[in-house]
């Protein structure tokens, strides 16, 4: 199976600072897209990152959440939970469309646009080693961390 090399993306994050792929160039990093800052799945699902990040920065990997909020959200949701990773800010989903992730859901009946819970684990040269999408949040930082560990 050929590896995806993605398009090189620049967008805010917080710190304040600015994501760029070229700026990683040659680290290897986990990205995981989620729908909203401060929702109880999206929460669960940072403090699992948060809580295994040492490891996966042991492991030679950077982690970075990105949702469509702003990055005044993310600084907020950022503090209150103690993610020790930045979040980027993906408003306009430039990133979202490079990934392939947004999506229409059921939500209460109605029919809504957001993001698809997923997470790539990207290499050196912006190529995609590994992804996950429709993920369902128990138990998944464990399945990536084991795979970011054998790679």
């Amino acid at each position: 199976m050929t590896q995806q090399i993605m398009p090189h993306f620049e967008i805010e994050a917080t710190g304040p600072q600015r994501f760029s792929t070229a700026a990683f160039k040659g680290q290897k990093y986990v990205l995981y897209f989620y729908p909203r800052d401060d929702t109880p799945g999206c929460t669960v699902e940072g403090t699992d990152f948060r809580d295994k990040h040492q490891q996966f920065l042991d492991a030679g990997f950077m982690v970075f959440g990105i949702s469509r909020d702003t990055v005044k959200s993310h600084e907020k949701f950022k503090t209150k939970m103690g993610f020790t990773f930045d979040l980027l800010a993906d408003p306009d989903e430039t990133v979202c469309a490079i990934f392939g992730v947004m999506k229409n859901k059921n939500m209460y009946g109605k029919q809504v646009r957001g993001i698809e819970r997923s997470t790539f684990i990207m290499g050196g040269n912006n190529e995609v080693l590994k992804e996950w999408r429709g993920v369902k949040v128990p138990g998944h930082v464990d399945e990536v961390l084991a795979a970011v560990q054998k790679l």
